[in-house]
Formats: C-alpha cells, structure tokens, sequence
C-alpha cells in the first residue's frame, strides 16, 4: 500500500477553511428557508429544478441527475412535495416504469415566495463578501471542482441504484 498524499499545511487551511464556510453557509441557507418558507433546501432545489424545465416537468431520472441524488432519496423529498401539493406526478406514456414530476400553480407560487429572501440570503453571505475577480475564481474553482467529482459521484449513484433494485436470492429447498 502507497504512502497517503498529506495535505501540505497551506493545503490543510485551505480545506479547512473551505469546509467550515460551506458547512456554515449551507446551515444558514438551510434556516433561512426553514424559517422564512417552511421549506427545506432540498425542496426549494427541487421546486427550482422543475420551474427551469420545459413545460415544468422532468422525468424524475432526470431530476435525480439534475439534482445529484439518487432515485429513492428524490422520490421521498417529491413525496413530501406532493402531500404539500406543489408537485404531482404523472405516468410516462412511453416508459411504464418511468414517471414524470410536475410542478404545480401552487408549487410555483410557494416558490416565487420563497425566492426574494434565498436570494437575497445567498448575496448577502456570498456574494457580498467577494469581490467581482473572487466571483470569478469561485466560479472557476467550483466548475473544477464539479468537473472532478461528476463521475465519481454519478458512480456511486448507479451503485446505489443498483442496489436497490437487486432481487435477493432466494435458495429454494432441495427436493428429494
């Protein structure tokens, strides 16, 4: 087994720096919408997700891809976003185990609540705190960044996936 690649101390403040301003900033956002639109981050994605769709409609294997999770995790969150009424599903006509997730008049609505105060949260704690150069290293950095977990990340959802859909074995008793 290879020696570990430590972190240089320059690389280690770094990380660390970056995991406490991402952990904190995600709590915030996540109270804020809590708070403000008695919504979690999750469904507020969801909800932007559909909104940005033609016809404000994805399958919901493309709403899993779009939004980094796998099929069972976005199936609970649309779940609850249906007993809200903010989303219906629908059957695929073309795909009998396929479905489609709907946004709703009242989906949008609660959205276009929710919308003003989470932007306005994200600017306050984010964006006015970089200058206009910073806003656009953060954005290279953070393209860099997706660029090198995508794959990693989408093969870890294939796996789970995969996993889920197992049939067990089932040994069945010899005769004779």
């Amino acid at each position: 087994m290879s020696e570990p690649r430590w972190l240089t101390d320059d690389e280690q403040r770094v990380w660390r720096a970056y995991a406490q301003a991402s952990s904190l900033l995600q709590a915030h956002l996540e109270g804020q919408l809590q708070h403000e639109s008695g919504m979690p981050h999750t469904y507020y994605e969801v909800l932007v997700a559909l909104s940005e769709a033609d016809g404000r409609r994805l399958r919901m294997s493309e709403l899993a891809s779009v939004r980094g999770s796998s099929r069972s995790r976005l199936s609970h969150a649309v779940a609850r976003l249906e007993a809200k009424g903010w989303v219906q599903r629908e059957s695929c006509p073309t795909d009998k185990r396929g479905s489609w997730a709907v946004l709703t008049e009242a989906g949008f609505a609660a959205l276009k609540e929710a919308a003003p105060g989470h932007v306005e949260a994200v600017r306050e704690t984010l964006f006015d705190q970089l200058s206009a150069e910073q806003v656009r290293q953060l954005g290279e950095i953070s393209e860099a960044i997706l660029a090198g977990l995508r794959p990693k990340c989408q093969a870890v959802r294939e796996a789970e996936e995969a996993a889920e859909f197992a049939a067990p074995v089932v040994e069945l008793p010899k005769s004779g």
